[in-house]
Order: structure tokens, then C-alpha cells, then sequence
């Protein structure tokens, strides 16, 4: 076990791209903590001498120790924003429920999404699986939201009916866009920024949605026949196996891209989005460095931020250099999405 979890401490220094192995023991970290910490108190018991193999290897794992688990517990959220503070909405809000063929639950779900992001008094909001069309009022997205936030860039990674409906990453601001632009992952999707005025001063915030593991309605249901041994469990886990050695190869290209362009940044920049990935991986450290994880400065557990599958994944993110100060950090579940909304109160330091 010990020497798994050493093994697995070695994947954030590793590319997937080279070497996919690793993107998986990326995965199994937090259980591996746990197991160690518990195998330890029991050698404490039994036989103190070999106690010391599980305590050593937990202390060389200790950067992943510190991404797993954040430690403010009580710091709470207070809904009203200072002025000199930037509050900062991330959602991946699942194409407004678009894989849904019901246009009323649609046409819901659209606004009751806007006008929750609207009263979270953001004045900059990243979303992720965003979507919206010119052809039809209930798909016309962005005019939910340009009352409040009149400045918007659109990454439109995705055109559909011949380019009426597009899909991707979007920023909201209610300040002044004065750049924009736009990376291109070599397969999907892209990642996007926008330089915003705000008073005198001008930030640039990054927003992306890395490769995701692209699992359909018939691969969950080859997750549940590999959990209840079924017949045709060798079947299903190949096919897991496959559509995740894949998404693991495409994010260690996909992240590396998003430091380079992070690190061109002379402007005091933040980073969010879906990463699709764990605190544990490759995908994380490379793209956070010595930035600052706004959920770990705030927070209290392990903040899972997708609400399928397993317990301990957070794979959504807010990162801001070391020119910003957090004041607050929040989850919220709304259930209007498949992930939680990530919102953050930052400031510039002067």
C-alpha cells in the first residue's frame, strides 16, 4: 500500500501524455490516505516498528496531503461583496440541461440558472458546457445574462445548424472587456481569456474545459455492472478503460497548453474551469504551480465539485496568482447541474 501511494505521488511530475498510467493513480490518492492513516494507528497498536512504513510514506506524499484536504472549517460565505473585492462565479452548468429533448424543463433550467448566478452579485462569471442559439428565444442564452453582465466572450468551440447554435466556454463581465482571445486544444475544445478594466486596473481571467472522460448514458451503466461483478464485466471495463487512458493522454497536452498561455500573462490573471481532473493529477499541479487554490485557502473538506460517481471528485477550480488576496470561497449546489457552482471573493493586492 505504501508503496502504491509513493508511486502515485510521483503523477503530478508526470505527463499522461507520455505516460497514461499515471492519470490513473492520480484517482485512487485519497483513498490510499486514508487506508495508510488508519494502517498506521494500527501498527501503532500491534507493532510500533512497522508503523513507521505507512507514517514515512504518508510524509513523502505530503504536497498531495496538502491538495486533498482543505482546513478552514467555519469560514462561511458572506453574500455581501466588499467594493474593492471581484467576486468570481465558475459553473459548468451541463448545456443548461441540454442533453434533455424537453424544451420546458429547458426553458427552466436556463433561467433559473441566470437569475441564480445574477443574484450571487458576481461581476465575473466562467461557464463551461455553455450553449446558445439566434434561432430560438428559449436557446438564446447569452441575452440571459448581458443585462447584467453587458461584456461577454464566447469561445463557440462548437457550431451546429449551419453555425446558429453554438456550444463551449463563455466569461460574463460587468466591467469592461478591453482583450480577448482564444488557444485552440489540438482535439475539442479551447481555452479562452479576456482582459478586464476595472477602475484602473486590468486582470485577465482564463477559462477552459479540459478533455472529460465522455462517458454516455451506456458507459454509467457499465460502471454499475462492473461494481456488481456482472457477466459482462471484462466487456464494460475495457470500454472505461479506453474512453479514460484517452482523456488522461488529451489533458496532459490540453494542460500544458494552458500554463504555457498562463505563464505569457504579465497582468494579475486567475484560471478556472472544468480541469476534468483531481487535485492529485498532472493536469492540477501543472497548471496551478504556485498559484493560489481558492478552495484550499477558504474551504473546509475535500470539495467535490461533480456529484456523480465517486466522493472525492473535484475537478472544477478557481486558481489566482499571488497578486490577489482570497477573501471567501463558496460551493454551492443549486441541483441544476451535474456540478457545483464554484464562487470567490478576490482582491488585488495594491
Amino acid at each position: 500500500m505504501a508503496a502504491v501511494f509513493i508511486i502515485a505521488c510521483l503523477s503530478p511530475y508526470i505527463n499522461p501524455a507520455n505516460w497514461w498510467f499515471f492519470g490513473f493513480t492520480g484517482l485512487i490518492v485519497p483513498y490510499l490516505i486514508v487506508l495508510l492513516f488508519f494502517t498506521t494507528i494500527f501498527w501503532l497498536i500491534a507493532k510500533p516498528v512497522i508503523a513507521w512504513i505507512p507514517f514515512i510514506s504518508l510524509c513523502f506524499g505530503w504536497q498531495q496531503l496538502g491538495v486533498v484536504f482543505a482546513w478552514h472549517a467555519g469560514a462561511g460565505f458572506n453574500k455581501k461583496k466588499h467594493t474593492q473585492n471581484i467576486r468570481i462565479v465558475d459553473w459548468n452548468v451541463r448545456s443548461f440541461n441540454g442533453l434533455s429533448k424537453n424544451i420546458d424543463a429547458k426553458r427552466l433550467t436556463r433561467n433559473e440558472v441566470a437569475e441564480i448566478i445574477t443574484n450571487m452579485q458576481a461581476d465575473i462569471v466562467c461557464l463551461q458546457e455553455f450553449n446558445s442559439s439566434t434561432q430560438r428565444d428559449y436557446a438564446d442564452n447569452i441575452s440571459l445574462f448581458t443585462k447584467a453582465f453587458p461584456y461577454y466572450f464566447f469561445s463557440r468551440d462548437y457550431l451546429r445548424n449551419k453555425g446558429n447554435y453554438h456550444s463551449g466556454s463563455i466569461i460574463f463581465s460587468k466591467y469592461p472587456i478591453i482583450d480577448s482571445g482564444k488557444t485552440k486544444f489540438p482535439i475539442a475544445e479551447s481555452l479562452i481569456f479576456a482582459d478586464i478594466l476595472k477602475g484602473n486596473d486590468t486582470i485577465r481571467v482564463f477559462n477552459t474545459h479540459l478533455q472529460s472522460f465522455k462517458f454516455k448514458k451506456e458507459d454509467y451503466i457499465d460502471i454499475e455492472k462492473i461494481k456488481e461483478q456482472d457477466e459482462e464485466t471484462l466487456s464494460a471495463s475495457k470500454n472505461i478503460f479506453n474512453k479514460m487512458k484517452l482523456a488522461f493522454t488529451r489533458r496532459g497536452v490540453q494542460s500544458d497548453i494552458v500554463r504555457s498561455q498562463r505563464d505569457l500573462s504579465n497582468l494579475p490573471s486567475i484560471v478556472t474551469g472544468d480541469f476534468n481532473d483531481v487535485p492529485n493529477s498532472y493536469t492540477y499541479f501543472n497548471i496551478k504551480g504556485n498559484w493560489q487554490d481558492c478552495f484550499l485557502k477558504k474551504d473546509f473538506g475535500i470539495g467535490k465539485t461533480y456529484l456523480s460517481l465517486a466522493p472525492t471528485l473535484r475537478i472544477d477550480y478557481i486558481l489566482a496568482d499571488n497578486r490577489f488576496s482570497v477573501k471567501q470561497f463558496d460551493m454551492v449546489d443549486e441541483d441544476l447541474s451535474d456540478h457545483m457552482m464554484l464562487v470567490t471573493d478576490l482582491r488585488l493586492n495594491k
